[in-house]
């Protein structure tokens, strides 16, 4: 029984949770259940389930929450929206530009109502530092009280990398700082396509520590993987605080081609819970990614393992809440 006074018991579903989809973010419900947040259609959706077993096939529970105005700078090529509950309300950090991907830029969103993030959204405004700069794939953490803002973007205008940077923020709407780099994609299997790429970040935070998870290589190619940035004190705000994975975390298997953009979400037992998508023919691109979902290997607060690709069909044992 959890702490709301549910049942938790398993069900097993395969490890491919959705056949078609992508950048999935997920979030556990603070009064339980799962929300889902995704584009579609040029528009932002939300959807809410009790269980994992049935939250991506539930679209009769899906609801659109914002659907930008034509003819400006954030009314199309909607990316990888985040949902965020911060300082006593919903927030979505979503990408989008005028129609010219150079363009692209993050933008927040706020709920309307701030308990229900399957009500309408509003628009707040492009989030960013002073440089203004191709932005892409925005996430937000918190340590030791303070809001941070980690992103995907250019140094330059020029499109040859992507990297990670991060600022402070001020509240969850503004940014208040200049950008630092984190990571640059450097590494072999960071930059083994032109541009070279660090994207999707996603932060753990645990004991004293910060494990951001970042997605390298090209998305449309089979090497996508996740690899892993490390904080275990100092200012988090100093490159030289974080301390780079020589190797990937999650590397391509056979039926999962291309694991990246990843997720996390806590589960009512107690288990860290990864979402992604990958591809289940090699070569297909952009066009074959599905949403997997899996366990965690190991998360004790410390020490983050997140254990080999499970291809397609293998079954995974879901924590399932009855009433």
């Amino acid at each position: 029984m959890n702490e709301s006074g549910h049942t938790l018991t398993r069900r097993i579903i395969t490890h491919e949770a959705a056949p078609s989809a992508a950048d999935p973010w997920i979030v556990a419900a603070p009064g339980g259940g799962w929300y889902y947040c995704r584009s579609g259609g040029g528009a932002v959706k939300v959807s809410h389930s009790k269980n994992l077993s049935d939250l991506f096939t539930a679209r009769e529970r899906e609801r659109t929450v914002w659907t930008p105005p034509a003819g400006t700078a954030y009314s199309h090529e909607l990316w990888a929206p985040e949902l965020h509950f911060l300082r006593g309300s919903w927030y979505i950090y979503v990408a989008a530009d005028d129609g010219k991907n150079a363009h692209h830029r993050m933008h927040v969103l706020r709920a309307t109502d701030p308990a229900d993030p399957t009500a309408p959204f509003e628009y707040v405004g492009q989030i960013g530092d002073a440089t203004d700069k191709w932005a892409i794939d925005g996430t937000v953490f918190v340590w030791q009280d303070e809001l941070y803002f980690v992103w995907s973007g250019w140094e330059g205008d020029v499109n040859v990398a992507q990297n990670l940077y991060i600022a402070h923020m001020s509240d969850p709407t503004t940014v208040d700082s200049a950008r630092v780099c984190l990571s640059r994609p450097e590494l072999p299997w960071e930059a083994n396509c032109s541009p070279k790429i660090n994207e999707g970040p996603a932060a753990v935070v645990g004991d004293g520590c910060v494990r951001l998870v970042y997605s390298a290589s090209g998305s449309w190619l089979d090497s996508y993987c996740l690899g892993c940035l490390s904080f275990d004190g100092g200012d988090v705000m100093d490159p030289a605080a974080w301390k780079k994975s020589p190797a990937p975390l999650f590397t391509p298997v056979e039926g999962s081609y291309g694991p990246g953009h990843c997720s996390f979400a806590e589960a009512p037992d107690g288990r860290l819970w990864i979402f992604f998508h990958a591809n289940k023919v090699s070569g297909s691109g952009w066009r074959g990614r599905s949403l997997r979902m899996q366990p965690v290997e190991h998360w004790d607060g410390r020490t983050l393992i997140l254990g080999r690709v499970l291809s397609p069909a293998e079954p995974v044992e879901v924590p399932v809440t009855e009433e």
